[in-house]
């Protein structure tokens, strides 16, 4: 078959097969810390979410200051939304993803061609095969961390590349976190510990330094309180602005600061989001 010769696939596993919508998939698939219907949820969003697309220009941005050597593997990447970008950027990269629909998202909506549906235990990666992989907005989901890093740090290439978003502080923990699946939120020294000492950290910001304090006010303080047990404040669209109006303007602008920032490869000290890259050692 043409796709099995030129897919980048076969040469990271050779536990994966293609089913009949082209989708590498592994035998077995864990559980993961993740709401059912949390890609769904998010394919509406996406397009439209200032949210997204600030954190998909801070990404790429990071990325072409620190650009990889081969594919990168979006571990945990949902939809594609970010792997997709990637590639319009010109980087090769290649979608993992736990769940079927996120895949088949990704697949059929997105155009992204290499669609591996598992988790990465039972994708079963060759050590030293993966030139970088892409975490944004996963790690935050593994109950064992330093675990998962361990793993990580086995299937990469010598000095591969780790390119993560975590959400930021525990200060900002809410009953959005429970309900997202979240074990913790990080900051610098706490994501360094993590990263032990297979990886060193080349980069790091903060993200999203505009929205700290309505996500205090809105989010932290009514968990604090036992409010907002069964219903958040804002539902999703609201809070990603989806709908526009002046509110979603003015975060928009205060975002495009914050984005230019960035890409002038400056670190930003406040923000609900961690933004960085590492190397393995």
């Amino acid at each position: 078959m043409p796709e099995l010769q030129t897919s980048p696939v076969p040469a990271i596993s050779m536990e994966l097969r293609l089913d009949e919508r082209g989708i590498w998939c592994s035998n077995s698939r864990d559980a993961i810390s993740y709401p059912e219907d949390g890609n769904h949820i998010c394919f509406q969003l996406e397009d439209a979410s200032y949210w997204f697309q600030h954190r998909n220009t801070c990404i790429i941005s990071m990325m072409s200051r620190f650009p990889p050597t081969g594919p990168v593997v979006d571990i945990g990447g949902g939809n594609g939304y970010v792997t997709r970008a990637m590639l319009d950027q010109g980087f090769q990269a290649i979608l993992l993803e736990p769940g079927y629909a996120g895949a088949l998202n990704a697949k059929l909506h997105r155009g992204v061609s290499e669609v591996i549906c598992s988790d990465l235990k039972n994708a079963r990666f060759l050590a030293n095969s993966v030139a970088a992989v892409g975490l944004f907005d996963v790690l935050e989901h593994i109950e064992d961390d330093r675990g998962f890093v361990r793993n990580l740090h086995e299937i990469l290439k010598p000095d591969g590349l780790l390119y993560a978003t975590v959400p930021a502080h525990n200060w900002l923990w809410s009953q959005s976190d429970v309900h997202a699946g979240h074990f913790r939120r990080y900051n610098r020294r706490m994501l360094e510990r993590s990263l032990g000492p297979e990886f060193r950290l080349e980069w790091f910001s903060y993200l999203f330094g505009p929205l700290t304090i309505p996500i205090f006010l809105l989010r932290s303080i009514p968990t604090r309180l036992g409010l907002g047990r069964q219903k958040k404040v804002l539902g999703d669209q609201a809070e990603h602005g989806t709908s526009g109006g002046v509110s979603v303007n003015v975060m928009k602008w205060l975002l495009a600061r914050e984005a230019r920032t960035i890409i002038q490869g400056r670190s930003t000290s406040v923000g609900t989001s961690c933004l960085f890259v590492a190397r393995k050692r």
